[in-house]
Order: C-alpha cells, then structure tokens, then sequence
C-alpha cells in the first residue's frame, strides 16, 4: 500500500478547468481509459481475458494482481477488493493522472464492478472521474435506455470531472454511420436525444455536460458539429493491419489528432501506450465475433520504452497547447489504464513492473524520481 505522507505526495486538484504543473502552468487534464474486466470471476469478460492471457508468453503483460492458475497453462484473477482499488488510485495518483474515463456499462453488470469499488473508496477524492459510453447503450431513438439517467445521477459525484466552466465531461463512443442511422433516424434524431440528455443533466442541477464524440473518423470529421458535440476525439487510433514500432504507432496516432481537425470542434487527443491484440487473435473473446483464431497475428506494434511513452503524451500535451484557444480541448486521453490483453496499459504489470508510471510521473509530475520510490503494488 502506498503511502502518501510519507512519500510526500499531494491529491491533484480537482475541478478546476485546466490542471497545474508545479510550474504553475496550465495543462489539460490528463486520464486514462478503464475498461475493466478482469474483476468478475466466472463472467464472460473476465473468463474471456483469462483464456487470452494465459499462455505463458503473455504472462508478463497480465496485471500485477494475477494469481497462478491450478495448473502452469493457467491464470485467475481474484475478485475486486476495495484494498486492490485503493492500490489502483495511488499507482494513478502516484503517474500524475488526474482521471479515469470508466467504460461505461449498468451498475449490476460485471464490467461495473470496478466503477462502483472506486466510489466507495475513502480516498476516492484523490482523482477524478469520468464515463466514457457506447452509443449502442444508449439505446434507441424510439427506447432509450435507463443507463442515461444512471450515468446523470453519476455526474453528481463531487470527483466526477468537470471542465470549461464546472461542465461534466462525458465521452460518447463507437459512433458508426449504419448504426446513427439505424437506431437513431439520422444525425437529426441523435442530435435530438443529446439535447434531450443535456436538458435533464441541467434539471438534475448540474452544468450543461461537455460532449466529446468518438468513433467513425471520417463520418465524425463532417458529423459531430451537427450531432451536437462539443469536442471529438477517439478511443484508440491506430490502423487494423498496421505492424512495426512504437514510433509508427505514436505517428499514425498524432497524424490523427491533426485529421480530426478538420471537424472544427475542439480536439481530445488520444495517446497511445501499444497495440498488440495477438492474445486475442490466439483465442478470440466472445464479443469480437468477426475474429478468427490466428487472422491477423503479425499485425502488431512493439511495446514502447519508457522514454517512447514520456515523448508521445509530451507531444500531445504540446499539441493542445498549440491549437487557438476556440479550438483547445481541456483533456487529454490515453488509451489505456488497462487494456492488456489488447495491448495497451499503464497499470503495473505482474509481478511490479512500474515503467509506464514512471513515464507519466517524469511527464506529469515534472520532478525527478523520488529517491525512496513508494511500493507501487
């Protein structure tokens, strides 16, 4: 467990628009992507990880908290503890996170898990949150789902994160075309039930949510503006059959964030920390149907160093920095805090390894390592 007194580590603080370097300077906020199924023994999510994770070579990507499995050809994860969040919340607080973007699902749903450990933490007010939600769970233009008015009661949270003006930020993702208009009528009827979602998060007492859409690039580019977003951005940027280095991947990454430009709405930045999804072109999760044991195994991008991962979130820091003021986003996102199994991450991996932090605390923090570096896990 990590001591913060005694390592001499401060909470962020929370709330205020831009977060401050200790020079004072104005940064976006800067968070991270929790998709979280590794918490729900005997789901489908986490049954699903485990088998894709398993296989000895693997191993070293796993989360820290892994348990060997009954056999060497296996592995468990324990259900979630409040002990194992709180560790969680110091290793963010510790790389200088100012957020979590939770994959948003209902609360009885094991993916929820995580989302509802983390409000009950006592040191929950160390970092903020934030939803970042499926457009297929919002339902349809003729039945919207409850799953709206949960996350608006969520919104409330005295950590939930606001931005520009006590706005809660609030990402709407796997925005595709076909699905706009089969569920939706169009970009008009979806634009019709954002107002909608915006008028009851006002009734509620809260300020007009911050909307950042992700999904469809090129439909979104033209899009977004008439749905009625407030920024774009995206969940992770990278190309299906790409392969190579950390490097290209930063590249075709940045070469993103200018393309979403062209909306002309405020841009999210995405940093990325990997894509490699061979775990699950081995053994496919039941949820990406379309995959084929083996199709597609070379294409993969070697895992950043920690240098690499520093170098990419520096420049999208400065990115945001170099946009005109009506076009500056308050956040920064990166993708992940715990897609492992896909290939991006920055919790520890098992048993301790820590780099990622380390590479976000150099950037974040902007002081040195400490010299008695608190236990991370």
């Amino acid at each position: 467990m990590l001591a913060f007194l005694a390592a001499g580590l401060a909470p962020p603080v929370l709330n205020k628009g831009f977060a401050a370097s200790p020079e004072k300077k104005p940064r976006p906020f800067v968070g991270a992507i929790r998709w979280d199924a590794w918490y729900s023994p005997g789901s489908e999510p986490t049954e699903a990880v485990k088998t894709s994770l398993s296989p000895e070579r693997y191993r070293w990507r796993t989360p820290f908290f892994v348990s060997p499995g009954h056999d060497s050809g296996s592995i468990s994860f324990p259900a979630i503890t409040q002990a194992e969040m709180d560790k969680e919340i110091q290793q963010a607080v510790f790389a200088g996170l100012d957020y979590w973007a939770f994959v948003a699902y209902g609360s009885k749903h094991p993916m929820s898990k995580a989302l509802y450990q983390f409000r009950t933490s006592t040191i929950t007010d160390r970092l903020n949150y934030c939803l970042f939600t499926e457009l297929d769970r919002w339902g349809s233009r003729a039945k919207p789902t409850a799953l709206l008015q949960e996350h608006i009661g969520l919104m409330a949270d005295k950590n939930y994160l606001r931005v520009s003006g006590n706005r809660p930020l609030y990402y709407l993702g796997f925005i595709a075309p076909a699905a706009v208009e089969r569920n939706w009528q169009g970009v008009a009827g979806l634009r019709e039930q954002i107002e909608a979602f915006r008028g009851n998060a006002t009734k509620a007492a809260l300020a007009n949510p911050y909307i950042v859409l992700a999904g469809d690039q090129n439909f979104l580019i033209r899009e977004a503006a008439n749905i009625g977003g407030d920024a774009i951005g995206s969940y992770a940027l990278t190309v299906g059959n790409g392969r190579g280095s950390f490097t290209k991947l930063a590249e075709i990454a940045e070469r993103g964030w200018d393309q979403l430009r062209r909306s002309h709405l405020p841009v999210v930045p995405t940093v990325m920390t990997g894509w490699d999804r061979r775990p699950r072109i081995e053994h496919p999760v039941p949820w990406e149907t379309k995959q084929r044991p083996g199709d597609g195994i070379g294409n993969f991008f070697s895992a950043p160093t920690q240098k690499e991962l520093a170098d990419h979130l520096t420049r999208a820091l400065d990115w945001v920095a170099a946009q005109t003021p009506s076009e500056q986003a308050p956040a920064v996102l990166i993708y992940a805090w715990n897609e492992n199994d896909e290939g991006g991450w920055l919790m520890p991996t098992w048993p301790c390894r820590t780099e990622r932090l380390d590479a976000l605390h150099q950037v974040l923090k902007k002081t040195p390592m400490p010299t008695h570096k608190p236990a991370l896990c």
